[in-house]
């Protein structure tokens, strides 16, 4: 089988592309960078540089494949993010229609329901409506929890003010968290068996807990006891993020989408049709890797 895996060495698209060349498949993977060549081709992939931006470049580079992994790589250049977001999914599926591919595994998101109001997250409901208007495709959409990752971002509030927080506030344990393992582990399974048919969406978690919750973890384990979650408003977010050094347009998104986690309307959707938790990594599990990185980075600082 040939399969073609955009995202380049990303968190979720190596583990991908690893998997696949174990099991003998020849896969291509797309990148934006040169200097990414020599890696791709070490674990037996072959890589096509370019751009998802590039309609053309997609159709070259989809053909002969099989099956397709999609994602959209951030772009925090965008004039628009939203519409950016969705012309990447259209750029996806007009190369997807003029090679004939059958297979699609589309990387979405959680709340990705909500056709607006949950920032760039809305952007990926429109990479998914793009790819539901082609016909005779078998498409599988991922839509995985907030990432782990993202927590990494708390540790300057952390070190600065000694809290955690966001303009958003779970207390019922229904903030649902998601390790891009898991993630990679369920996409790998999808394109290996290719038994799925029609349109179809998978909700990905890996815990399901509150934002108190990730506060005592995280303090406990960096040794801050009594470590606090507070809620902040739009407008502070906001402000927060710009000051940060994100673009205003990505700090808009950003705030959007954490008011849309915040009334539950992201979580909406995933609680009327989500499967069980079925990842491995617990919030226990990263609070040990969040630490490992909040020390070391401490460590690093206090020289």
């Amino acid at each position: 089988m040939k399969y073609t895996i955009t995202g380049s060495l990303g968190h979720i698209s190596k583990p991908i592309v690893t998997a696949l060349v174990k099991a003998g498949h020849e896969v291509t993977v797309i990148t934006s960078s040169a200097g990414r060549v020599k890696e791709i081709e070490s674990l037996g992939a072959k890589a096509a540089v370019g751009s998802v931006e590039d309609p053309g470049f997609l159709t070259k580079a989809f053909q002969g494949a099989d099956a397709v992994y999609t994602m959209v790589p951030p772009n925090f250049g965008a004039g628009n993010w939203k519409d950016y977001i969705g012309q990447v999914g259209k750029n996806y599926a007009e190369a997807i229609k003029a090679n004939n591919i059958k297979h699609v595994v589309n990387l979405s998101s959680i709340g990705a329901h909500m056709p607006d109001g949950c920032g760039p997250v809305s952007g990926l409901y429109r990479v998914e409506q793009a790819l539901n208007t082609l016909t005779g495709v078998n498409i599988r959409h991922l839509r995985p929890a907030y990432f782990y990752n993202n927590l990494f971002a708390q540790t300057g509030l952390i070190k600065n003010l000694g809290i955690m927080g966001a303009n958003f506030d779970i207390s019922d344990k229904k903030f649902m968290l998601v390790d891009p393992s898991d993630i990679a582990t369920v996409a790998i399974q999808a394109l290996l068996k290719l038994d799925f048919k029609g349109r179809s969406v998978q909700y990905i978690a890996s815990d399901e807990v509150s934002t108190g919750e990730i506060a005592a973890a995280f303090g406990g384990a960096i040794d801050k006891p009594g470590l606090k979650w507070v809620l902040f408003t739009d407008e502070q977010a906001l402000q927060g993020a710009i000051q940060a050094g994100l673009p205003e347009e990505i700090a808009k998104n950003y705030t959007e989408m954490g008011h849309a986690a915040h009334t539950g309307a992201m979580g909406e959707d995933y609680w009327n049709n989500h499967t069980p938790v079925s990842g491995k990594i617990k919030l226990a599990d990263f609070a040990k890797t969040f630490a490992a990185i909040y020390n070391s980075d401490a460590a690093v600082a206090a020289h």
